[in-house]
């Protein structure tokens, strides 16, 4: 018998922030990694001037962003790192949280709904964020580890663009759950997450930017704010 997910953006839709700066937001009150914030503003300020001008997609940005945030956790054991994802969890998201985001996925978890949360970020840290919010599934970024320490990079591709519906569908295979998509349903708050729009049946776009709001609105999308 197929079931109902739904499936749940992170930054901006879940969080009024986004993840990576609670990372970097970690090592900076512990004056850590000093170095390793100038060589990532370094690398990716250029790429950002380049996307603002429009010679550059949105995705061809996020996409090393997403993948660079390994630089800032290399060395740690899978181990030391729970106090990272803790502490942005318990003390950085502690004001952050959307409640109308959170209030639906838990009525869709008391309705026996599949919740996935499909994230660009980090997979340990999205992980720890699904067992906050009570989500049953995750699908993010996976980071390298060997000898049981993080190795500075992406331990596969970035989820992140089309990644997000084919990874999400995947893991749902994987998991061996009969996903009736036309019925479930997709919650973001940027164009970057139409792809996942276009995966369900309903939509919903949570306090939605200025380019995916008349979007949502053409579509007739339902949208949270």
């Amino acid at each position: 018998m197929s079931q109902t997910a739904a499936f749940f953006d992170v930054g901006g839709t879940l969080i009024k922030t986004y993840v990576w700066n609670g990372l970097m937001e970690f090592f900076k009150i512990n004056g850590q990694r000093r170095l390793t914030h100038i060589a990532f503003w370094a690398y990716h300020a250029p790429l950002y001037l380049v996307h603002k001008i429009g010679l550059l997609s949105q995705d061809a940005v996020r996409t090393p962003w997403a993948k660079n945030l390994s630089w800032f956790f290399r060395g740690y054991s899978v181990e030391e790192a729970h106090a990272i994802w803790d502490w942005i969890v318990e003390e950085y998201l502690a004001d952050q949280w959307r409640e109308d985001a959170i209030a639906a996925l838990r009525h869709h978890k008391a309705e026996g709904v599949v919740i996935a949360i499909v994230s660009a970020g980090p997979l340990p840290l999205i992980t720890r964020i699904a067992q906050e919010v009570g989500a049953d599934h995750v699908v993010a970024t996976p980071h390298e580890i060997k000898d049981g320490r993080y190795t500075g990079r992406v331990g596969g591709e970035v989820c992140i663009g089309p990644n997000k519906p084919k990874f999400a569908r995947a893991k749902m295979e994987e998991l061996g759950l009969d996903i009736d998509y036309a019925a479930s349903y997709a919650y973001g708050d940027s164009p970057g997450d139409k792809v996942l729009f276009d995966l369900v049946g309903n939509p919903v776009a949570v306090h939605p930017d200025d380019i995916l709001r008349p979007i949502a609105e053409e579509h007739g999308w339902k949208i949270l704010d």
